[in-house]
């Protein structure tokens, strides 16, 4: 299916005939649902259908269903799960299991919903410094233990028939400041960088997709990495990312210029998709005025992540939900 280099949101709980009409000639590539578009699970299966009717395919449809404080769907309708870093110290003893158990649960919501892409596993390595807006979202501050967790979170994902995406490459662990709201920038050696912020990314460089980080490594460019040529050629070639990569949200305030710039320069600097999270129609109407189709390397790397959405694996939903509250009980 011919689409465009972008990901769109959308306002409410239900589509506008405005935007049924705007998403039909803008063609994005897919959808982002945030808290805003969710009320309960017969409405959200009923947007999802309509997101993917306005585009004629079976678009791919995210959320950000980490668990902890970054959680679209909540109760009473889905269950609630622990910040990452709060559930690696309660399930110390078998914290793999736990990790591979609370996304195969996620998932299973996720998919009942007509969702099939969740912005999870975060690699980014938690440092004394990282920002409180980062900091429990974190799996760990050992590589090898960010990389195991994500290896579970990812797999957790793909078996309940959800495609993960791994953020936020290439490492938002030193940011100190919330890229939400201005731009961080680490001013750290390279050989650091390549210890601690970049290797879980090289570890998991088979992951199919990828999202960006809004993050300045002077000693990569003075550019933003999302809007930074080196920073994504350095992100394919030496930490060998070969997967469909995403922005992180374009309109996030790190970024300067209009949302259409940041857009345009993204695609420029070798990302494959622009993301635009907050559903406002004149800024998603300017990226789709500026942005193209998807080049033909990233048609190839998104035919590639889009082969692995399959059926569920089968699993006793109940007796997995016991095992995850058990592991987790501290």
């Amino acid at each position: 299916m011919s689409s465009n280099a972008y990901i769109f949101g959308c306002a409410g709980a239900s589509l506008t005939a405005q935007e049924r009409r705007f998403f039909q000639e803008a063609a994005p590539w897919g959808f982002i649902l945030f808290a805003r578009n969710v009320d309960n699970p017969d409405q959200l299966r009923r947007l999802t259908d309509e997101l993917r009717s306005s585009v004629g395919w079976q678009a791919p449809i995210l959320i950000d269903q980490e668990g902890g404080r970054v959680q679209r769907m909540r109760a009473p309708h889905w269950r609630e799960y622990p910040a990452a870093l709060d559930q690696m110290q309660a399930a110390a003893r078998n914290a793999a299991r736990a990790m591979y158990l609370r996304n195969r649960l996620i998932a299973d919501e996720l998919h009942g919903a007509g969702i099939d892409v969740n912005c999870a596993p975060v690699a980014d390595v938690l440092q004394p410094q990282t920002h409180p807006i980062m900091r429990n979202r974190c799996y760990s501050n050992d590589v090898p233990v960010v990389v195991e967790m994500c290896r579970q979170a990812g797999q957790g994902l793909l078996d309940g028939g959800v495609l993960p995406v791994l953020k936020h490459i290439p490492g938002y662990g030193r940011a100190v400041v919330d890229g939400h709201l201005d731009l961080p920038t680490v001013d750290v050696p390279r050989d650091a960088l390549d210890a601690v912020d970049f290797a879980p990314f090289a570890a998991l460089n088979a992951f199919k997709m990828g999202m960006t980080a809004h993050i300045v490594f002077p000693v990569i460019d003075g550019r933003p990495a999302t809007t930074s040529a080196r920073a994504m050629k350095m992100i394919r070639e030496e930490i060998g990312f070969d997967g469909l990569i995403m922005t992180d949200d374009i309109s996030m305030e790190a970024l300067a210029g209009s949302v259409a710039e940041r857009a345009q320069a993204s695609v420029a600097a070798g990302c494959d998709l622009v993301l635009h999270c907050n559903g406002d129609m004149a800024e998603m109407e300017s990226i789709a005025a500026g942005c193209s189709a998807m080049s033909v390397s990233a048609q190839t790397r998104a035919e590639a992540a889009l082969s692995e959405r399959r059926a569920p694996v089968e699993i006793d939903i109940p007796a997995a939900w016991a095992e995850f509250v058990s592991l987790t009980k501290g």
